[in-house]
């Protein structure tokens, strides 16, 4: 081993990784900021001390003063120079506003994983079989709701819809929806509820998942859809579904050409399958000029590809392995020969529109 190391190199290094453990605690601090009540307590109250966050959040105020400071050296929130702390309305959409925010993030930290589930994940890498949905406990299912929950709610009917070639105008008459997995169903509920006329039902493996999608339907009252718990490729043949959707989940699929079979087989001969997925190229080179890789890859292992690899000789696409050229290939496969890609301003995703 070479004993000549360049100190200011190592310590370079080093300070790299520590920054990661860094991001660990503050993620940490940012889940319990969001479960505790914190940010929203914060939103819209201005200038405030952390004895009037602590009351108003009836909480503790030495670990709420804590929690501020730690949030403040992060920049996640703002410290003045008396002492007192406020959230103002850029951090509020980020950090509080759930509701009509279409930039609300926190949905995505959940506080770490179990450790009965690391120990899964840990184990996937010894005998190649990774770790369903289900498996990956509630914390998986309820996590991703929350996670793409604004986007769904605020930009579908807006914006993705709207820019399908006469789906709206389906909808809007009675149409037949399938999601395919539809996780906690936050987006077929907001289907179902914006186009009263159809008639919804969403298909996913995971009960756990399944059980909060139907909650949600009933919390908001909804008569038009329904709920199964089974997989892509149990769709029933000749369905003669108006409209097919896949958000997000054919990338964590073992066998997705299956799914893709099924959908052909089910949609009708002038439906459209509404095909959303993670925004890359397939080029790490070119994939690396996104500055949240690495944490695409982190979801990967811990997440997607654990799905993706739970059978045998599953495909094991992950988080980043159906690009556009992948995913056209996927469809055309399966029988379907339009494929156009929609570039809606979704940081994340793209979204594919095909057709038979």
């Amino acid at each position: 081993m070479n004993t000549e190391l360049d100190r200011d190199a190592v310590k370079m290094f080093g300070f790299k990784v520590w920054t990661y453990k860094m991001g660990e605690q503050v993620s940490l601090m940012i889940y319990l900021g969001d479960h505790l009540g914190l940010y929203k307590t914060m939103a819209g109250r201005g200038i405030v001390t952390s004895h009037q966050i602590a009351d108003a959040a009836e909480l503790h105020e030495r670990f709420v003063r804590e929690w501020l400071l730690g949030q403040a050296a992060a920049g996640l929130i703002e410290r003045h120079d008396d002492g007192r702390f406020e959230l103002t309305e850029v951090q509020a959409a980020v950090l509080a506003d759930e509701q009509d925010s279409i930039s609300f993030a926190v949905g995505a930290f959940r506080g770490g994983v179990e450790t009965t589930v690391l120990e899964k994940i840990a184990d996937s890498f010894r005998t190649g079989i990774g770790v369903t949905y289900q498996e990956q406990g509630p914390n998986a299912a309820a996590g991703l709701a929350r996670m793409t929950g604004p986007w769904s709610r605020l930009a579908l009917t807006s914006t993705v819809l709207p820019a399908l070639d006469g789906v709206v105008a389906k909808l809007d008459a009675g149409a037949s929806v399938v999601d395919v997995g539809c996780g906690g169903g936050v987006m077929l509920t907001t289907l179902a509820q914006a186009f009263p006329n159809s008639q919804c039902i969403g298909y996913d493996p995971s009960e756990t998942a399944i059980n909060i999608a139907r909650s949600r339907a009933a919390d908001m009252g909804l008569n038009n859809c329904e709920f199964v718990v089974a997989g892509g490729e149990d769709l029933p043949a000749s369905s003669g579904y108006d409209l097919v959707i896949t958000f997000d989940c054919m990338h964590d699929m073992a066998f997705p050409n299956r799914t893709a079979s099924a959908i052909r087989n089910a949609i009708a001969s002038d439906g459209t399958w509404l095909l959303k997925d993670i925004r890359s190229t397939g080029d790490f080179k070119r994939d690396s000029r996104n500055p949240l890789l690495a944490m695409f890859y982190g979801f990967s292992v811990a997440s997607c590809l654990q799905s993706a690899m739970s059978e045998p000789g599953g495909a094991g696409l992950g988080t980043l392995g159906l690009h556009a050229g992948a995913a056209q290939a996927l469809t055309e496969t399966a029988g379907f020969g339009r494929f156009i890609t929609h570039d809606l301003d979704d940081a994340a995703n793209l979204y594919y529109e095909v057709r038979v």
